[in-house]
């Protein structure tokens, strides 16, 4: 890297302290944490995207498609149910959770049960957030290494310590109009490393006689998951659904933007847009991935920069190799755009539920500046506790895109079927739902432990089920004295949005199917 480089890096950092500066007038917790519910519901899009599709879906996911043993286009397979997600979110959950006002969407389980189921699925967001959000800070560690020879501490603390500043000090507002940002910024820097690779290789018609036919596969039509992490279509559907709606509908990092539209029609188009956009976005990762995954193989001073074992290496490898100065700023400010994205959200929202929390168990109400106050300090809190996580992230799964998925598919079924319970059963007592989250994480977490061959993806579909079974359960054999509080439902789901939404999934699943021979 040149002096060019590092003035394009230091002039983004010192933009985006500059942005969180600008937005640091928010004197309500809606104005900190929902920015006022006056966001644009287009920034509100490219923030929701530019969480999960980040610095660990823009080095992994490239990583798993060209290098990654038993990998290849495969992973487009895990966009498949975003569709049906969608419309299982709009149905009922985001809309009600919307229009309940909350700040937390926890909040919404306190009024619904009680206290205790609040404080408990917070509880566990709180836990499988901290833990992805340090895999994250991780994944981030080993690209400044690869890119600008840092320690692997320097490069923590450098990503951890300017994302705390300007997401604790601006807020939501600063946190999407960041996102919004960086999402173009590493959908750029995808393209642009698609395009070089494909040059490096001579050209589209050269690239394609060089593929590895085994990487081409987008469907496993043939095998129902029960064997380990081969990315069958049965669980990906219904592992799928379950991820996506738990992930957008009832984690925190994630709601907390639908949470911030003006109102429903807003959120409507929002998530109708994420909808859409993330396959194509997805393609051009996995198409980067197996250009340059091609490449390296064929390239064998490529591949001796990359460690054993360590296909996250991929990228930085080749941007350093291949980029021209500039070029590779730019692409390292990207990347760490991307980190940022996810890392400023985790920890505004982590914030956000702490804060609450508080405020609940100590039972009385804090004035704004008293609540502001406290939630800037719980930002912080959270930044130094992730930061010091990070360095502990150990090797969970193959790639980093991986390992965050699989620690999320211990608890997202657990807690959709929790909200679920909570907005479409008027019967379900709160103990009930209690001992239904509860033993939902048990059994994933056994299957884990145990080792046991399923692959993981059903994690997402069985955790919900048997939260599901055994709340209906509990609530006809264990009495409880507090009575069920239901809440007014609300649904956003219109026949277009609805009919929209199968066509495209169906149409996703003709183009995987279809993809290896248009390539061959």
């Amino acid at each position: 890297m040149t002096w060019i480089d590092y003035s394009i890096i230091a002039l983004y950092l010192i933009g985006l302290l500059a942005m969180g500066v600008s937005f640091r007038n928010q004197p309500t917790s809606k104005d900190y944490f929902l920015g006022g519910r006056t966001i644009p519901w287009p920034a509100l899009a490219l923030s929701v995207m530019a969480t999960q599709l980040s610095a660990i879906s823009f080095i992994s996911a490239p990583a798993f498609v060209g290098l990654r043993e038993g990998g290849g286009l495969i992973w487009l397979s895990y966009e498949l149910a975003l569709p049906l997600a969608v419309l299982l979110m709009m149905w009922r959950l985001l809309p009600t959770l919307h229009q309940s006002g909350v700040v937390s969407v926890y909040d919404f389980l306190e009024r619904r049960f009680e206290r205790s189921t609040r404080l408990l699925i917070s509880f566990v967001f709180q836990l499988s957030r901290s833990f992805a959000t340090a895999i994250m800070i991780y994944a981030i560690s080993l690209i400044l290494q690869g890119t600008m020879g840092m320690a692997q501490w320097q490069s923590i603390v450098l990503i951890g310590v300017i994302t705390l500043i300007y997401s604790a000090v601006g807020g939501m507002k600063a946190v999407v109009f960041g996102d919004a940002v960086q999402m173009v910024l590493i959908l750029a820097g995808a393209i642009i490393c698609l395009v070089v690779a494909l040059s490096a290789m001579g050209g589209i018609d050269a690239t394609l006689a060089a593929l590895d036919t085994n990487r081409l596969n987008a469907i496993n039509l043939e095998s129902l998951g029960l064997q380990g992490n081969d990315f069958g279509l049965l669980p990906m559907l219904f592992g799928g659904v379950v991820l996506y709606a738990s992930y957008y509908g009832c984690d925190q990092s994630e709601a907390q933007r639908s949470l911030s539209a003006h109102n429903v029609s807003d959120l409507r188009k929002v998530m109708y847009t994420v909808a859409l956009s993330r396959f194509p976005i997805t393609l051009i990762y996995c198409c980067a991935g197996l250009v340059i995954g091609t490449l390296v193989m064929q390239t064998p001073e490529l591949q001796a920069q990359i460690p054993d074992n360590k296909p996250d290496w991929m990228m930085p490898v080749f941007i350093v190799n291949y980029l021209p100065s500039g070029l590779i700023g730019l692409l390292v400010v990207a990347i760490m755009a991307a980190a940022m994205s996810s890392l400023s959200s985790a920890i505004n929202s982590l914030a956000a539920v702490t804060t609450e929390d508080i405020c609940r168990v100590k039972g009385h109400e804090l004035s704004d500046e008293q609540y502001m106050r406290f939630a800037k300090r719980a930002g912080v809190g959270w930044g130094l506790i992730t930061l010091i996580l990070s360095f502990f992230a150990g090797d969970i799964a193959p790639t980093i895109i991986e390992a965050i998925n699989k620690i999320g598919s211990v608890f997202y079924g657990p807690v959709l079927a929790t909200f679920l319970l909570g907005i479409h059963s008027k019967r379900i007592t709160a103990k009930a739902a209690n001992i239904g989250l509860l033993l939902g994480v048990f059994s994933n977490t056994f299957l884990w432990l145990s080792d046991n061959p399923l692959f993981w993806f059903w994690w997402n579909f069985i955790g919900f089920v048997v939260a599901i079974l055994s709340a209906h359960l509990a609530n006809r054999l264990i009495p409880s004295s507090n009575k069920p509080k239901p809440q007014r439902a609300f649904s956003g789901i219109t026949p277009t949005l609805a009919t929209t939404l199968f066509v495209w999934c169906t149409l996703l699943v003709v183009v995987c199917s279809l993809l290896p021979d248009w390539l061959v």
